[in-house]
């Protein structure tokens, strides 16, 4: 799960990271009252989405007077911005983040989050901030330093100077430094974060440390036991779909294509996806309905493939384990027969009570085309959307 730039900063601000004033406001007649608490008259005003290039977007403005901020914020409030993060149809901005002013001296990257590969909390420093990290990692791998450190119930001292080691830091930063690398460390572990990222990390031109930038993501299998977390929760940032599909616990990612897939078992997920890639054509989501999947959360899935609009055919892979073909079958019929199905359905059922599931399906009057193997599934499937 993500959350909004000045969420991430407020949690940061609770843990003693130093992070710059500011207010959010969801309209206009907010501004005058809110921006009493800041000092200056000078702004950064930002638009609030969950997707990164808001600056090359129009999405963040620096802003010298009120009437200027009045007449910016009226602007922006509301607009539709399309960065490289988003989809093409773009995310529209129902909040603003005012903030104060910083005179940048200089910029720098730092991010905190769980590397699976080593089972450890990483560390990533980097003295090029305020772009976009993964072009530094091509270009000048050399200068991304990655730390990292056991899970503990804190961060050594020696660590600590590891990860704040090139940003070569005066003994006055370090101090705000290691309160920054404890919080980030602390958030991490009590919040059941999985990144945190810092990005740019400043110097301003008075030589504090300041964090003009904060991005987190959750664990979302960990929210359960994050109340506080999980309120922070921003529908309007995600695909409805994926909204739905959290209703009944389905693993659901909305993408591009037009074959709809529904699978049990991330693997195989993945492994239907690769081959309709294969044939030529696209998956139009990740869907993983589970292994013990009851008819009702398998009529649910296939209602969501079918509420996409680009969906021109759908491909159900489904290996029996704990999951009975049978109680899958009389699912995708029970909903195939509500939503009234006008686009081809392919069907491969092996394992447990694939018989009886076949059955199910060769009864049901629907137009089906049953697969013997994944590899048939793909091709049918290919072949009846052309």
């Amino acid at each position: 799960m993500n959350i909004h730039e000045y969420q991430a900063k407020e949690i940061l601000k609770k843990y003693g990271a130093p992070v710059s004033n500011g207010v959010v406001i969801n309209s206009l007649s907010e501004i005058k009252s809110k921006i009493n608490s800041l000092k200056g008259q000078t702004f950064v005003l930002k638009a609030q989405i969950h997707a990164g290039g808001r600056g090359k977007a129009g999405g963040v403005k620096l802003i010298k007077n009120l009437k200027e901020l009045n007449a910016e914020a009226k602007t922006m409030l509301g607009k539709t911005l399309v960065t490289h993060q988003t989809t093409k149809e773009g995310k529209k901005v129902e909040k603003l983040y005012i903030e104060e002013a910083s005179e940048i001296l200089k910029e720098y990257y730092l991010s905190c989050l769980v590397d699976r590969a080593t089972s450890k909390i990483a560390f990533i420093s980097c003295t090029q901030g305020g772009v976009d990290i993964e072009n530094v990692a091509a270009k000048n791998p050399e200068k991304i330093i990655t730390t990292r450190t056991n899970l503990n119930n804190g961060i050594d001292e020696a660590t600590i100077e590891k990860v704040l080691k090139p940003f070569n830091l005066n003994s006055e930063q370090k101090k705000d430094g290691k309160k920054l690398i404890n919080a980030l460390y602390k958030v991490l572990i009590e919040k059941d974060a999985s990144l945190i990222e810092i990005n740019p990390l400043i110097i301003t031109k008075n030589q504090k440390i300041l964090c003009l930038d904060a991005k987190m993501n959750f664990d979302d299998n960990a929210l359960y036991r994050q109340p506080e977390i999980l309120k922070l929760r921003d529908f309007n940032e995600e695909e409805p779909a994926e909204i739905e599909a959290s209703k009944y616990d389905l693993a659901y990612i909305k993408l591009s294509g037009s074959i709809g897939c529904m699978v049990n078992g991330a693997g195989l997920a993945m492994a239907t996806m690769d081959i309709i890639k294969l044939y030529g054509q696209e998956p139009a989501n990740f869907l993983d309905v589970g292994g013990g999947a009851s008819k009702e959360k398998v009529s649910a899935a296939f209602k969501l493939i079918l509420s996409d609009k680009n969906v021109k055919g759908i491909l159900i892979n489904i290996f029996g384990g704990i999951m009975r073909c049978d109680v899958l079958a009389q699912g995708v019929v029970d909903a195939a027969k509500e939503t009234k199905i006008n686009v081809p359905l392919v069907v491969r059922l092996a394992g447990t009570n694939f018989k009886e599931g076949k059955l199910i399906l060769d009864k049901s009057g629907l137009d089906i085309l049953s697969a013997e193997d994944l590899n048939d599934a793909a091709k049918k499937i290919v072949k009846a959307i052309k």
